[in-house]
């Protein structure tokens, strides 16, 4: 059984729960999938974040099918949503103040640049479905982002708030710092919490009124 990992959105996709072999309903099978094209979309997963789920044609004609019978703008608040948070990868990307190293660029660079294309596993210009592909492949990839993008909107938010000075190094210097001690002011206030103003092998009845 795999472990829970993180997800764009607080609803996840039910992908973990649709199974190959158990065949796609009727409404979703109008969606053409090339087997080559299927076999690709997993690579490219898998290049991206190598403990994700196996993706193949039965499976993702049965979320096509799930997502057809969800009511339209639920639908397409399922897309919206996770296409939305490709937003916060690009600027991370084009964000100077911000130093992810280079393997987080080339994973980052390779979903963007399937989500850019229009001639992928599904056409774009497929109505309401032409973008489940993307959205798949945003929330299966999601694990290997979570983290940097969790810093990096911390870090954004820090840089509204602080305005900090000097070189974007200098900057991202004083975030860690500021955090480091925010994070070691936690954990006193915590101790403090924790400890008796009194030591704790005192008799319970410390004073008798007669």
């Amino acid at each position: 059984m795999r472990m829970f990992h993180p997800t764009p959105t607080a609803q996840p996709l039910p992908f973990d729960h649709m199974y190959s072999g158990m065949g796609a309903r009727e409404d979703a099978s109008a969606i053409p999938l090339a087997d080559a094209a299927v076999v690709q979309f997993d690579q490219l997963l898998h290049e991206i974040h190598a403990d994700a789920p196996r993706v193949d044609g039965d499976r993702l004609q049965q979320l096509a099918s799930w997502l057809i019978r969800l009511p339209s703008g639920q639908a397409h608040e399922v897309i919206d949503s996770r296409l939305q948070r490709v937003q916060e990868l690009r600027a991370l990307l084009l964000d100077d103040d911000w130093d992810a190293d280079e393997a987080s660029h080339a994973r980052i660079g390779k979903l963007l640049a399937y989500i850019d294309r229009e001639d992928d596993l599904i056409a774009d210009r497929t109505p309401l479905l032409g973008q489940l592909d993307d959205v798949l492949l945003i929330e299966l990839a999601w694990p290997a982002f979570a983290d940097d993008v969790e810093d990096y909107r911390d870090f954004c938010a820090y840089r509204r708030a602080e305005h900090p000075d000097g070189s974007a190094q200098e900057r991202r210097a004083a975030w860690v710092r500021d955090r480091m001690d925010e994070l070691a002011l936690w954990q006193h206030a915590l101790w403090i919490r924790e400890q008796h103003y009194a030591p704790w092998n005192l008799p319970r009845r410390l004073f008798r009124v007669s």
